[in-house]
């Protein structure tokens, strides 16, 4: 399997940067980034909606740092290279994934809801994806398809 920028020799910190100019440059405003329970939290505010992005950072653990990609054990020595090549490689992906789906917006091929729908932050503290991925498992379990956003009072539509 071929993995993007697997190679890279850009640093996190200026794929980070690379990232703040990606969607200022497509009109974000109010770029953060914070670091939590290993994954890098990515947040900006683009047309009225708050957009939380997670990166989660790989494993020192895992078998990708334990092995090498032909699945050889990966001496002690070695492996905090591996980790950090592996996480510079998901930083360089981030920046491309970003900056392909604003482009697409842009371009007026989609939205900026259709691009980033699971990563909304609704007014929870929670992203779509966090709030619908559940209710979406227990519909594929038991084939019946829940309300996806609690009824909050009014008149509801349907």
């Amino acid at each position: 399997m071929v993995r993007y920028a697997k190679d890279t020799k850009v640093s996190q910190e200026n794929s980070c940067v690379e990232i703040m100019r990606i969607v200022t440059r497509y009109g974000a405003t109010g770029f953060g980034v914070d670091y939590t329970d290993g994954k890098a939290i990515i947040g900006f505010r683009m047309k009225g909606k708050f957009i939380r992005l997670a990166l989660a950072m790989p494993d020192k653990n895992s078998d990708e740092i334990k092995n090498t990609p032909s699945g050889r054990y990966r001496p002690e020595s070695q492996r905090k290279s591996a980790l950090e090549q592996s996480m510079k490689q998901r930083w360089r992906v981030l920046a491309l994934m970003v900056k392909a789906k604003l482009e697409a917006v842009e371009s007026g091929i989609t939205t900026i809801e259709e691009q980033f729908f699971g990563s909304l932050l609704l007014p929870n503290g929670k992203t779509v994806a966090e709030h619908v991925g559940p209710m979406v498992e227990r519909a594929y379990q038991t084939g019946e398809i829940p309300a996806l956003l609690p009824f909050s009072g009014g008149k509801q539509h349907g």
